[in-house]
């Protein structure tokens, strides 16, 4: 047996064109020789979030070179590289055609295997690769287009507890950046701006506080956001300040209330689970100060292990596409076929309830 499997991953679901080579030894130890990422902020800042079709055309022009750098980094070539893992959603559909596509063309010319990846399933294993934990444990995904929280029992076993019932959290950021004039990315517009804010001044609603289903809300939150500022427009330095911490300070007591439940509901369900428990959080939000406060005391107050993997593994990236993939191979997943089709729409637990984006194409996630 090979002392470890190599795989090439690649990721274009949305606005960051990516390509990495990590390597799985036998004894599950990772190796990350090359993580190339190149973001498409400023083709997409002009219009205050992201266009599908700008996101697409930037994948196709970037994406060749991203791979070769990614192989050069790594010190191999193809023939060095076990198999190719590209991201086949959930996604924008222009972005996952260019990856999957390219995956398949790279699979097919050099006779490797192509695992087509679950976007939200390489967020669910990153903390494997970086922190090496044990299954099972608890995952908040928080990000621009999901906020849900999923138990990962094992590789290709996860089952959601909770997830939002309109907006992402991510979403509902850069909403209210756009509508307080702040630029885009709007996450970390708002904190900056919160940061000399008076967090008591508007009492904005906690959606879903209380209730005993795992789930999110926060379209309420964002028209209380918006009201508020109508009311008293226009809006000084200070106003957008204090509005700005004002809505970090609901958002940090709703996920109080959220997370702290599906806590107590892990360690009732997992009592033979040695150790302390885990929750792991990941998506773009993770970056937020007040949000990664919140958790870890949440965590510290119910005796589980908080893990933040680095705020690039958080992200969007192709290491998470290529650990994933060696996970599928670990365990003896057999590879997908050339045929398979990126899905814009791709829930990790297909049997979850659904409750947001349901259509002719399935859940959203």
């Amino acid at each position: 047996m090979a002392p470890f499997l190599r795989i090439l991953g690649i990721e274009t679901s949305c606005d960051e064109t990516a390509a990495a080579v990590v390597e799985r030894a036998v004894d599950g130890q990772p190796t990350v020789r090359s993580d190339v990422v190149l973001s498409q902020l400023e083709e997409h800042s002009a219009y205050g979030g992201v266009v599908p079709e700008i996101a697409a055309r930037a994948h196709v022009e970037a994406l060749d070179t991203l791979i070769d750098e990614a192989l050069k980094r790594a010190n191999v070539s193809l023939s060095d590289i076990d198999a190719i893992a590209a991201t086949s959603g959930p996604g924008l559909i222009g972005g996952l055609l260019v990856g999957l596509m390219t995956g398949k063309a790279i699979a097919k010319a050099s006779g490797k295997p192509l695992y087509a990846v679950n976007h939200l399933e390489g967020h669910a294993l990153t903390a494997r690769l970086t922190d090496g934990l044990a299954f099972p444990y608890l995952m908040l995904l928080v990000s621009g287009g999901h906020t849900q929280l999923i138990l990962v029992r094992g590789v290709g076993q996860y089952e959601r507890w909770g997830t939002t019932i309109d907006d992402a959290l991510g979403e509902a950021f850069d909403k209210t950046a756009k509508l307080l004039s702040l630029p885009y990315p709007g996450g970390p517009a708002v904190e900056r701006a919160a940061k000399s804010g008076n967090p008591d001044r508007f009492n904005f609603p906690r959606p879903l506080v209380g209730e005993a289903k795992l789930n999110f809300s926060f379209s309420g939150l964002k028209t209380a956001v918006r009201q508020a500022a109508t009311e008293i427009a226009p809006l000084t330095e200070q106003d957008v300040a204090d509005i700005c911490a004002s809505f970090q300070k609901a958002i940090s007591r709703t996920l109080k209330d959220r997370i702290g439940r599906g806590l107590e509901r892990f360690k009732s369900e997992f009592l033979h689970v040695d150790g302390a428990p885990a929750l792991v959080v990941a998506g773009g939000v993770a970056a937020n100060l007040e949000v990664r406060s919140t958790l870890q005391s949440l965590c510290d107050k119910h005796g589980f292990r908080f893990v933040a993997p680095p705020l690039r593994l958080c992200t969007d990236n192709a290491v998470m596409i290529a650990w994933a993939g060696l996970e599928r191979m670990a365990t003896g997943v057999a590879p997908d076929d050339l045929d398979v089709q990126p899905r814009s729409r791709w829930p990790l637990d297909s049997n979850a309830e659904t409750l947001l984006g349901f259509g002719k194409r399935g859940a959203k996630a």
